[in-house]
């Protein structure tokens, strides 16, 4: 019988309980999919604590809204997709409604893409959700161009490892951060040109020091709070400081024209790209056509099995992880 991880309280790791499910056919615009691997992302810890923007259904909430697997069953009025078909799901929905923490699941063709099925399904599952969300910001538009120099936070994240592998497609410059040593040459061999360690070095000289004084085009950034101040000091006039994230949940100043140069400011969701066919399309064929040339590499940290789900929860909670964390399924 089909496996899912669900939960019916807020709290820990250990809310999530793995349980046979029934799962239906899909309906109009739905797909079934068979799920071989999933990604883990920040949002599922905020969703399962009751710090997200909205709340799961209780009980039996289900989570997860990243996988790579393999279609079992079509829905009406879907198109583009046969059964056997090699897929990736991206978030691009309510996690109150679909969920991927499962051996199958049910999930909008809308947010299915196709992937070479060269690609294993725990390298596919560590993809989507980083790539698009780096590509968004740093190749959508074009504003960021060969010989740029680029600053991202936070950057052990897969969407800061996703960047820095961006950044240099481009043929920008990628300056990471991390606040400790420990991570540091990890960044440098995921790509990074610099890196800051915030608890030991001034960000602001740092920046200046790696760019000959120039600082940087476009800063992105996912903690948010008052830290972007200080950031605003790196970006040259005319840049960007893009905010992606809320990891600090202090509020978060706008920079003034009295202290900073002048840049944009702006806040950023990779559901900009996802829910817009023609916008994910473009970040597909982009990350597709990195990762056939072997220009873009997910960098994965630790896979764990499903039923190992709240371990891989608490992994993730330590904040130790450099890249991904995958959970892989068995069948």
């Amino acid at each position: 019988m089909p496996k899912a991880v669900q939960f019916d309280e807020f709290g820990g790791p250990e809310v999530l309980q793995v349980r046979e499910v029934e799962v239906r056919d899909p309906g109009p615009g739905e797909l079934r999919i068979r799920v071989d691997a999933i990604g883990l992302n920040r949002a599922e810890i905020m969703f399962r604590t009751d710090t997200y923007f909205y709340k799961p259904t209780f009980p039996g909430a289900r989570l997860g809204s990243e996988a790579a697997g393999v279609v079992e069953a079509i829905g009406p009025e879907v198109t583009g997709f046969a059964v056997g078909d090699t897929v990736g799901v991206v978030p691009a929905f309510s996690q109150a409604r679909y969920g991927t923490y499962g051996d199958h699941a049910l999930v909008p063709a809308a947010a299915t893409v196709h992937r070479p099925a060269s690609i294993p399904a725990e390298r596919a599952a560590a993809v989507w959700m980083a790539y698009i969300t780096a590509y968004g910001a740093l190749a959508e538009d074009g504003f960021v161009r060969p010989g740029d120099n680029v600053l991202i936070t936070a950057a052990s994240s897969s969407v800061g490892i996703a960047a820095i592998q961006i950044a240099n497609r481009i043929g920008a410059t990628p300056i990471a951060t991390t606040r400790g040593a420990a991570k540091k040459q990890r960044l440098l061999d995921a790509g990074a040109a610099h890196v800051v360690v915030t608890d030991d070095e001034d960000l602001t000289l740092a920046v200046k020091e790696f760019t000959g004084g120039a600082g940087v085009r476009l800063a992105f950034d996912p903690i948010a709070g008052p830290g972007v101040e200080e950031i605003a000091l790196s970006v040259v006039p005319g840049g960007r400081l893009v905010v992606y994230g809320s990891l600090d949940p202090r509020p978060t100043p706008l920079p003034n024209a009295r202290s900073y140069p002048a840049l944009s400011t702006s806040t950023y969701t990779l559901l900009e790209v996802t829910t817009d066919p023609q916008r994910l399309s473009r970040a597909v064929a982009f990350v597709n056509s990195g990762l056939a040339l072997g220009v873009l590499d997910p960098v994965i940290d630790r896979i764990f099995d499903l039923e190992d789900i709240a371990a891989a929860h608490r992994h993730m909670e330590s904040n130790t992880q450099v890249g991904k964390i995958v959970v892989t399924v068995r069948h």
